[in-house]
């Protein structure tokens, strides 16, 4: 099952494919994943090599690029649910690259419901690396995973034990919010200040501040280019606009 299931996943344009036992997942800040699917047994994870868009000037078009990628591997993830739940009987469960998330009022700590960074480790698909993102052996930090929950045996792969970073730095040099300062943690909440003004803390200061305003203010704040990339990232559903440690890693082709 196992070997076809892989087959398949190449032929429908993953780059690299594991398989995670529920057992080897791990991950302290996201929900029970028996808590989703009661009888699910193992994660089959999916790696997406990332195009160059993140290297552009431009933060709006290097946004698009990543929006690119999470539109096909979620159409291609689809497509190999289906292929397991048709072919060997099985429930399957389909996590996406990005959102839903859970956001909780009480530590204002967004997350998601499965940490596919946590997934991928657990199926052998890399090691972490200092900006605290998966580093793949061939395609280094541009990756971007998803992952099918199943209650299928399946054989399980090893998560690797060395990581592939050479501790450069650069990520940590390079933030512009100091979010990478401590080893091993990443404050969540100053990355996403920066890498994603637009989403829902944006969103949230812009409509605060139209509410208290007067009309003429309301209608030049309606006609700027804050409230036009506002709703340009909720419509487009990309929000990031930075990739600076990702895009500073030396490793991958």
């Amino acid at each position: 099952m196992k070997e076809k299931i892989i087959e398949k996943a190449k032929e429908l344009g993953v780059d690299d494919i594991g398989i995670a036992s529920i057992e080897n997942y791990n991950s302290p800040n996201s929900v029970d994943v028996h808590e989703l699917f009661p009888t699910v047994k193992n994660m089959v994870v999916l790696a997406f090599q990332q195009v160059d868009n993140m290297e552009s000037n431009s933060s709006q078009f290097a946004s698009v690029g990543i929006k690119l990628i999470s539109d096909f591997s979620h159409s291609v993830s689809y497509q190999l649910a289906n292929y397991i739940k048709t072919n060997f009987n099985a429930k399957v469960m389909i996590v996406p690259s990005s959102g839903p998330i859970t956001m909780s009022k009480q530590t204002f700590m967004p997350s998601g419901f499965v940490s596919l960074r946590h997934a991928a480790y657990a199926a052998g698909l890399g090691n972490f690396g200092r900006h605290n993102l998966i580093i793949h052996p061939e395609m280094g930090s541009k990756v971007m995973f998803m992952a099918i929950l199943t209650d299928l045996d399946l054989d399980e792969d090893s998560p690797l034990e060395e990581t592939d970073c050479t501790y450069c730095d650069n990520c940590v040099k390079n933030c512009p919010v100091n979010a990478l300062d401590e080893d091993g943690k990443t404050d969540v909440m100053k990355c996403l200040s920066n890498s994603q003004p637009y989403g829902f803390g944006g969103n949230k200061q812009f409509w605060t501040k139209f509410i208290n305003s007067n009309p003429h203010e309301q209608e030049e704040m309606l006609s700027g280019d804050n409230y036009r990339l506002i709703y340009q990232a909720q419509a487009l559903g990309s929000q990031y606009v930075c990739f600076n440690c990702t895009k500073t890693c030396p490793l991958g082709r």
